[in-house]
């Protein structure tokens, strides 16, 4: 087989990234956030000023360190040095404490709509009592996580292709829907220029945070850059492709939830509110059953789909992104050495411990939330503010890399004017910046507080562990 036989096809690349970078719940949030279809404006905007140049820079990167296994570490640490590295993953883990404590909250939210199928039995449990069974669930699977099981990661790949598929199902089931059952009382759209316009207040701009969570997370491909046909075209043809799969999806999924849902309805309360974003996706699938008379069924194969998703990638987000900071040799040297104490299994079993104590201090704090889908609510908005935080880094590699671009011979570039470059990484770099700082704003004083402590806290952490470990080189 020769070479170009070896070559991914740009077509292949996008489909691979389509499908690990897209779900349902974007179109859900993107709905319930940006006033029904008025989202519609913002995706497209997201899309063009911030995902094309973002994935096409990730491209660029890849093409660079072609030989660098580490992802975004390895960028910084080639760019800017080990101990900057450090920093980079210590983010990269970091922001997945908040994201953990939301997947335990998730999955059990999951397992409530399979068994109970409805919304009602999940809100009427005490806050208390779902936080403590959190809690419990958190810690069985840092346990489950310590025992290596990395079948796991098999589990949780096939749980979010099934999900993909959902997504994909759910839009078209939509639109055939009024021709098959034209009777079932869908709610009226104003297509019009000025029901698509959004209100640019303060509540918009406090959201943006949540696009750019949903279109964020692109340099997961970035290892398959050198291996796609002609990269120098192919990947950003590729690329560009992604960008416009994507934005189709959530503009047909945002009208086909604009069929279901009144926005007026969503924003009528913030109880309202809450409970959109914790069960507007499940609603949809019921909904699509009452259409098809299939009673619950779709929604029951989502819930068991996303249980599924839920609890595999909270396992492998207790795992991989402390293998990340601890199995790298440039910048564990940063780390405390008790958190380098591995098992039989090859577990951090320390590192868990260090994962269970902040996850498990979020869920229990999450006690003073009045009901468990304002909890729900207040994790996807965290999640918005903190997990954002690790897209920085990126952009940091990508000006770092521009900086001296002579020094990094490689075969793709986003764009050959050095000054166009630099000008799209800051760009990037201050959108994601912006859109985090602006998400920490609540109305609500205890999550305003959560959201600006919880990211304050995890950096203060980062600082103090290579001064503990200095402290215990010195010793030594």
């Amino acid at each position: 087989m020769d070479n170009s036989q070896k070559k991914i096809k740009w077509y292949v690349l996008s489909f691979m990234c389509f499908s690990t970078l897209w779900g349902f719940g974007n179109v859900v949030n993107g709905f319930v956030y940006f006033n029904g279809i008025q989202v519609i404006f913002s995706w497209i905007l997201m899309f063009a000023l911030y995902f094309v140049p973002y994935a096409l820079m990730v491209g660029e990167m890849g093409s660079a360190f072609k030989d660098s296994g580490g992802g975004v570490t390895s960028w910084v640490s080639e760019t800017a040095g080990k101990k900057i590295a450090y920093y980079a993953g210590w983010t990269y883990f970091a922001v997945h404490i908040t994201y953990i404590a939301s997947k335990s909250t998730g999955g059990l939210k999951a397992l409530s709509w399979m068994v109970f199928q409805n919304a009602e039995t999940y809100s009427s449990f005490p806050v208390k009592a779902i936080q403590l069974v959190t809690l419990i669930c958190l810690f069985f699977f840092c346990w489950v996580a310590s025992q290596g099981l990395n079948p796991l990661k098999k589990l949780a790949t096939l749980a979010g292709s099934s999900m993909f598929v959902m997504s994909i199902l759910f839009i078209i089931m939509m639109f055939a829907a009024p021709v098959i059952n034209p009777n079932a009382g869908y709610v009226t759209m104003e297509i019009t220029k000025e029901a698509l316009i959004p209100q640019f207040n303060v509540n918009y701009f406090t959201s943006l945070s949540i696009l750019v969570f949903a279109v964020g997370g692109c340099e997961k491909i970035s290892p398959y850059v050198n291996k796609v046909e002609n990269a120098s075209k192919g990947f950003p043809k590729g690329m560009i492709a992604v960008a416009i799969m994507v934005m189709i999806c959530a503009i047909l999924g945002t009208i086909a939830m604009g069929m279901m849902f009144d926005p007026a309805v969503i924003n009528e309360s913030a109880e309202s509110f809450n409970l959109y974003v914790s069960n507007g996706a499940y609603w949809a699938f019921q909904k699509v059953g009452e259409y098809y008379h299939v009673g619950n069924l779709f929604v029951v194969i989502y819930a068991a789909c996303n249980a599924i998703g839920q609890f595999s990638t909270l396992v492998v987000s207790i795992d991989a992104p402390l293998r990340m900071l601890l199995d790298d040799k440039n910048i564990n040297c940063y780390v405390p050495k008790g958190l380098l104490k591995q098992n039989s299994k090859g577990a951090y079993v320390n590192g868990i411990i260090m994962v269970a104590v902040l996850s498990g201090t979020i869920i229990l704090v999450q006690m003073l939330v009045p009901g468990g889908d304002a909890v729900i609510a207040q994790l996807n908005k965290l999640n918005s503010v903190c997990m954002p935080l690790r897209y920085l880094w990126v952009f940091f590699a990508y000006i770092m890399l521009r900086k001296a671009t002579d020094k990094y011979p490689r075969e793709y570039k986003f764009v050959k004017s050095n000054g166009l470059a630099l000008f799209f990484g800051i760009w990037c770099f201050f959108v994601t910046l912006a859109c985090c700082v602006l998400g920490m704003y609540s109305t609500d004083t205890f999550t305003l507080i959560l959201n600006i402590v919880t990211p304050i806290v995890l950096v203060l952490l980062g600082l103090i562990l290579p001064e503990i470990r200095k402290i215990q080189d010195a010793k030594a």
